[in-house]
């Protein structure tokens, strides 16, 4: 059988476009604009509980951040984990890795842009005299369809299409701009709401006297996921960054902190300020409903929040669309995917065929999530792709901490410009080499995680599965009629690889050292 040519890499098609804020921009739109989506669903299940829901989650995600900031400077190609799994645990679980994500990817794009336009629709009143999203909604047996909703969700994401088809280039700039609005208006939020309008007695209260069962904030905590998700976006524009190992570390410890920061002051705030029934039928427009509580600046504050909001969570649904896009396009490159997903718009320069057939299955969850059953009076579309949500990221997060331990022990060449603290020098195979005990404990945490949407998400645990099952069947039906193994790697020249990719980068230091180091183990394997 005569050699795959991704047995090296692919030479690069993506233009190196992304520059240092806007590498943070596409972790901030993917990551930081997620509070505006997981606010008021998490502070229903969660109750007075729902700071202690964010906290839990948010701890595991610190870890992950760790985690991808080492990895994706290390390896800096588009893939982000289902790559770093491909390195450091083979084809099969590579392509499990990535169907998982891909799955929260296009589940990304759906439920993203239903909140987005959720917050739009904040303005609704004002255009349609008086009347509200929900107004415009037909019963069809137990269906209760929000169709201006849905109307309006399908378009922006056919618009999102287009922005991708044209280049990375748009859509980060489209970011930049937006998220630094975002970040602003959401810092003005939070101090106006804890000077103006916060009740440290009310929080005490509803954390005493307002607690959910177990179960139910296993739930919270489940659902809190939905507030972090979407790190990974940074190292899937890694082969699209400049300078990958210089910036990527910094970009992933400054999302995570500022993450951290907004959405632990956000749930502290809304607890002290509102009751967390007050959020039902706020699911679409949470924070915006806090700021119109905010005396004083509130009358300007809400509608003010709401664009933002509507803009910020658009843009986390636009990195959805890189992200599935950019991580099809690196599994077909090696042979996990039809070659047909490697194909690259000769005119933008883009993964244009990715790009539209998982835009597409993000439109069919959004059919799905609308014409769902629900109560009366609201649209279950939102409650439908949250519980849908994490399954993939949980698992695809669990195979990237496992790879973290393989590829520690079976790669120590390759440079890693940013290394997870609190390691333990251990020896193997005649050699030292560092364990990451913060990766143990990130493990950990994810299993955590993915054990809770399993028992606890009705769609995830029958949906996330099915998926990755899908996934398998046509890898094992493309390998077959490709003539490669079902279920061994195909040999992989990762040195060439490496190479390859820091020249590209012109992380020409990264590159010395990793000759160095590769010259060392040939000195001492000769002798």
């Amino acid at each position: 059988m005569a050699e795959p040519e991704s047995a090296a890499v692919l030479h690069s098609e993506l233009r190196r476009d992304v520059s240092v804020y806007g590498s943070y921009m596409w972790g901030y739109a993917a990551v930081g604009a997620d509070i505006y989506t997981a606010l008021g669903i998490i502070t229903l299940a969660a109750l007075g509980l729902a700071p202690v829901a964010f906290l839990v989650a948010g701890l595991v995600f610190a870890l992950v951040g760790l985690c991808y900031a080492e990895l994706a400077s290390a390896y800096p190609l588009a893939g982000g984990g289902q790559y770093f799994t491909l390195r450091g645990l083979g084809d099969f679980w590579g392509l499990v890795a990535g169907a998982a994500l891909v799955l929260d990817y296009t589940i990304d794009i759906s439920l993203f842009a239903v909140v987005a336009l959720g917050y739009f629709n904040y303005f609704l009143p004002y255009l349609t005299f008086g009347h509200h999203a929900l107004d415009f909604m037909v019963t069809l047996g137990p269906i209760h369809l929000a169709w201006l909703w849905l109307l309006e969700t399908l378009a922006g994401i056919v618009l999102l299409v287009w922005l991708n088809v044209r280049g990375i280039r748009i859509s980060t700039g489209f970011n930049e701009i937006v998220g630094t609005i975002a970040i602003f208006a959401q810092w003005v939020i939070v101090v106006a709401g804890f000077l103006l309008v916060w009740k440290p007695e009310l929080l005490i209260h509803q954390f005493v006297y307002d607690r959910p069962s177990l179960s139910r904030l296993a739930f919270g905590a489940s659902l809190a996921i939905i507030a972090f998700v979407g790190l990974e976006t940074i190292s899937q524009v890694a082969q699209e960054t400049r300078r990958p190992a210089t910036i990527i570390p910094r970009t992933s410890i400054g999302l995570v902190i500022s993450v951290l920061v907004f959405a632990m002051a956000f749930s502290v705030l809304a607890v002290g300020m509102l009751h967390p029934s007050d959020f039902r039928n706020h699911e679409g427009d949470a924070v915006a409903l806090i700021a119109q509580h905010i005396p004083v600046i509130g009358v300007v504050a809400a509608p003010f929040t709401a664009a933002v909001g509507a803009l910020i969570v658009y843009i986390s649904a636009n990195s959805g669309v890189v992200s599935a896009s950019r991580l099809s396009y690196s599994m077909s490159q090696f042979q996990l995917l039809p070659r047909w997903f490697t194909k690259i718009n000769p005119k933008y320069a883009t993964p244009a065929r990715a790009i539209m057939v998982f835009s597409g299955i993000a439109i069919l969850q959004t059919l799905f999530a609308f014409f769902t059953p629900g109560p009366a009076g609201k649209t279950a579309a939102i409650d439908v792709l949250a519980d849908l949500y994490a399954f993939g990221a949980t698992t695809g997060y669990l195979l990237v901490f496992i790879s973290l331990f393989a590829l520690r022990l079976y790669d120590p060449y390759t440079p890693r410009p940013y290394r997870m603290p609190l390691n333990v020098q251990m020896t193997f195979k005649g050699r030292p080499v560092w364990f990451p005990v913060l990766g143990a404990l990130g493990f950990l945490g994810v299993l955590f995680f993915l054990a809770m949407v399993i028992l606890t998400h009705d769609y995830a645990r029958i949906v996330g599965p099915i998926w990755v099952a899908a996934a398998i069947v046509i890898y094992i039906l493309y390998r077959r009629r490709s003539g490669y193994p079902l279920f061994r790697s195909i040999p992989h020249d990762w040195e060439t690889a490496t190479r390859r990719v820091l020249k590209e980068a012109e992380e020409f230091r990264s590159l010395e050292e990793y000759e160095a180091a590769l010259a060392e183990r040939d000195a001492v394997s000769g002798s």
